[in-house]
């Protein structure tokens, strides 16, 4: 392929045409002309209009564009995402799977659920009623086909701290709570996914969700020792308290459900471990929980220990509609409110995609988030407390060959055969099994590996980890997320605020600029510092940056200098190829800074900004105030002009003291000097010994090919 490249630079013309003009007045005695170095060739930086901003933005004509050309099967995957997968669903490959899926999923939730709601101190019915309706209605609005949603131990503990401080457990009005709860999530969640601001909770960093949860998992632990002890402690989300209760309550150890809970909880570790270790063995994973419960029932119904408490009379038959009470208290619950929907996305959306991506196939965070709003809305009309996506019940149902929703109305299915047939046995369940199930599931919580990884990768997230861990652990859940989410940002802004600029040189042989302490074979140039802005110029960096800038000015770099061997700084050109973004404030800082500059004859050059970045330069007169003649396509071409007018000064520094008062500044000293000219290629090695050569084809520009 044969490409011919153009050069033109009004602005450079202009340059050369008046300095070669204003030599011919100073010419020489003997008459002789001065000897013209090789023109600059740039390539054109295109300027766009500097009109007023579009209305509407760009952001809504392209959305207004995208729902135009949608279809009415688009549409109706829109609001139904099952749509998609009963369109294309093959009942042949699909089915089987899918099924048994379902019912392994299914077999595992029942006794999870009840422990669950246990842990959320409530009676074990609404852990049923929680992973019935949810799953039907998630499976119509949800457009995960792996994720199995349902009660979870993060949220059941969540919910049991929030509602603690506001009534006891054993009041109605906890349980009406716990159901308004749900309404209340369930519509933040529709809001948050019809308004599309999922992206809010990228602010919080994933080292802040490990350190929570890790903290989380060991308060969970800690809160179920009473079924294993036989005796009550305190309910709290800190760890002293728990522990204080526990070791005053020494004396009334019972060894019958601790022996139990110990022998349940074996059980289920080394199943766990066998399902996960060998996939022949893997089906072992999802059982555990039915197993535990099976024998620990068994065990009740021969011995019938006294010392052991059970579950007790759970009422039989489907959830009936309601309508959520007690809306007196919603004000009370919302910081509540707000956590579990945080963690709804940050885990629950966060699993789903993860799945979405090793399935093949493309979800939509913010449709997901609108199917989990609407599964806890419906949820909470029959007796329902907040739900959310489940890691482990997800692994196993991907794990089983899930391949679509189907999977949840098979959950759904399985779960209402336990109400209507089997609440009568799960009156016998020991309270100890239950709280081993719990403890067994909150194990993988602990996220100890993160913590080793980021000590290794980033100390700072590893800090941040570590600050979430400790104030969740000892102050409690909310502050712990309050102060991990506030560290988090806190670095965010802090990153923001001061950005990474860096001085670039050249890679020899390339007309390619890098930073110098990256490549230190880069050399710079005498004259000329180039910097490089790494992030959006906006109102928070625009100090740090233009310290940033005054310092380059003055510090002297380690790399290698090149060029005419002048003394100071004549040039800054800053590479904003990085900047996607400036704001007003920024636009005013420049003007500053090219003012500070100019008042020490140093000249301002940009290169190669963005189309929006140089719209809003326009606008705010910047680019006329430095003027068009110093903005750029590339840093090479910046170089080769600045290059130019420093070999100017370097050649004549007698004529340019000589200049009388009425031309006091460098850039009329440049247009009053002319020296004798050399070639760009000699300018850029350094090498000024010899004029240039008569035989150098003077539109060729060195170390850039035109043909490629």
């Amino acid at each position: 392929m044969r490409m011919e490249i153009t050069y033109a630079s009004s602005s450079s013309r202009d340059i050369s045409t008046a300095a070669a003009d204003q030599s011919t007045v100073d010419q020489t005695p003997s008459g002789s002309m001065p000897t013209t170095g090789r023109p600059v060739k740039v390539i054109t930086l295109e300027h766009p209009t500097a009109s007023s901003p579009s209305w509407p933005p760009p952001t809504v004509s392209r959305w207004r564009a995208k729902l135009n050309r949608m279809t009415w099967t688009e549409w109706i995957e829109l609001f139904l995402p099952c749509y998609r997968w009963i369109r294309a669903y093959k009942w042949k490959d699909y089915f089987q799977l899918d099924f048994m899926a379902g019912v392994t999923v299914g077999i595992m939730l029942v006794p999870q659920s009840m422990s669950y709601a246990k842990l959320a101190g409530l009676p074990a019915i609404y852990g049923l009623y929680s992973g019935f309706v949810p799953i039907f209605v998630y499976a119509i609005f949800g457009s995960s086909r792996q994720l199995a949603i349902g009660p979870v131990a993060l949220v059941s503990l969540l919910v049991s701290n929030a509602l603690g401080k506001i009534v006891d457990s054993s009041d109605d009005l906890y349980i009406e709570l716990a159901i308004l709860l749900a309404l209340m999530v369930g519509i933040m969640e529709c809001i948050m996914g019809l308004l599309r601001l999922g992206w809010i909770i990228r602010f919080i960093s994933h080292s802040v969700i490990s350190g929570f949860t890790t903290a989380s998992a060991i308060v969970i632990a800690l809160s179920q020792a009473k079924y294993f002890l036989g005796y009550d402690i305190v309910r709290s989300s800190e760890i002293i308290p728990l522990i204080k209760s526990i070791i005053s309550g020494a004396d009334e150890f019972s060894w019958p459900p601790f022996v139990m809970g110990s022998i349940v909880l074996a059980i289920l570790l080394v199943m766990k471990h066998l399902g996960k270790s060998r996939k022949y063995l893997r089906f072992l994973r999802a059982a555990g929980p039915l197993t535990a419960v099976v024998l620990s029932t068994i065990f009740v119904k021969i011995f019938n220990p006294s010392s052991i408490t059970l579950v007790g009379d759970i009422p039989q038959g489907l959830p009936k509609f309601s309508i959520p009470k007690a809306f007196a208290y919603v004000e009370s619950l919302i910081p509540t409110a707000i956590l579990i929907t945080s963690v709804a996305i940050l885990e629950s959306v966060g699993i789903a995609k993860a799945l979405a991506a090793k399935n093949g196939y493309e979800l939509d965070s913010n449709q997901e988030l609108f199917g989990l709003g609407v599964a806890n809305i419906c949820g909470s009309f029959f007796s329902s407390y907040p739900t959310t996506g489940s890691f482990s019940r997800s692994a196993v149902n991907n794990e089983s060959g899930a391949k679509t929703g189907l999977t949840g109305v098979v959950m759904g299915i399985i779960m209402a055969c336990a109400l209507l047939f089997l609440t009568p046995l799960f009156e016998y369940i020991p309270q100890c099994a239950l709280a081993a199930i719990v403890v067994s599931a909150v194990i993988g919580l602990v996220d100890y590996d993160k913590a080793i990884f980021l000590w290794r990768v980033d100390k700072k997230d590893f800090l941040l980890w570590t600050i979430t861990f400790a104030t969740t652990l000892f102050l409690g859940i909310e502050i712990g997320v309050l102060v991990g989410v506030g560290v988090s940002l806190g670095f965010v802004i802090h990153e923001s605020a001061n950005p990474h600029v860096a001085v670039l040189g050249r890679l020899p042989g390339t007309t390619i600029y890098r930073n110098v302490q990256q490549y230190p074979e880069a050399y710079t140039y005498n004259g000329i510092v180039i910097v490089r802005i790494d992030a959006p110029i906006y109102f928070a960096n625009t100090s740090y940056i233009k310290d940033r800038l005054r310092e380059f000015e003055l510090e002297v770099d380690n790399s290698t200098k090149r060029g005419p061997d002048v003394e100071r700084v004549y040039f800054v050109i800053i590479e904003m190829a990085p900047v996607t973004y400036i704001d007003s404030s920024a636009a005013q800082a420049l003007k500053e800074l090219h003012q500070e500059y100019k008042s020490r004859d140093i000249q301002t050059a940009i290169a190669n900004p963005n189309r929006e970045v140089l719209l809003t330069l326009a606008r705010s007169g910047v680019v006329e105030l430095i003027g068009k003649e110093w903005f750029f396509v590339r840093v090479h071409d910046a170089v080769q002009v600045c290059l130019q007018h420093v070999q100017i000064l370097y050649e004549t520094p007698k004529a340019s003291e000589a200049l009388s008062d009425d031309y006091p500044s460098f850039f009329q000293r440049l247009l009053r000097q002319r020296a004798e000219g050399f070639s760009t290629e000699e300018l850029e090695s350094g090498d000024r010994q010899s004029p240039v050569s008569k035989d150098k084809d003077p539109q060729l520009e060195p170390l850039l090919l035109r043909r490629f």
